[in-house]
């Protein structure tokens, strides 16, 4: 385990509990910071996340979330994500394809 960084049951619980805490403090739009793993082939907390995320969305848990790579004007997703939260058009990350970060659509 690499010094600070989170085993993915530790991350899983802080991300269940940062989704109830943001849905309480009225926030629409959830931003993960996973990483994309040390070797650069897919991290175990991405992948661990973007499993458990698909489940909430699955039960209506959550409204949708977006992959990092995915996050661009030109894909639907991004742009419903927009209407819910419209600070999401001067994120950094907008169109940069970057596959170490999440979007979660409360």
């Amino acid at each position: 385990m690499e010094a600070g960084k989170p085993l993915v049951d530790q991350a899983m619980k802080r991300l269940t509990f940062e989704i109830g805490h943001t849905r309480s403090m009225g926030c629409t739009v959830l931003k993960i910071i996973h990483g994309y793993g040390s070797s650069g082939t897919g991290g175990k907390i991405r992948t661990a996340s973007r499993k458990y995320l698909t489940q909430l969305k699955s039960k209506g848990e959550i409204q949708d979330y977006i992959p990092g790579e995915a996050f661009s004007i030109f894909e639907e997703a991004t742009r419903r994500a927009f209407s819910r939260c419209g600070d999401l058009r001067r994120d950094s990350d907008l169109d940069r394809y970057n596959n170490g970060v999440t979007f979660i659509v409360l």
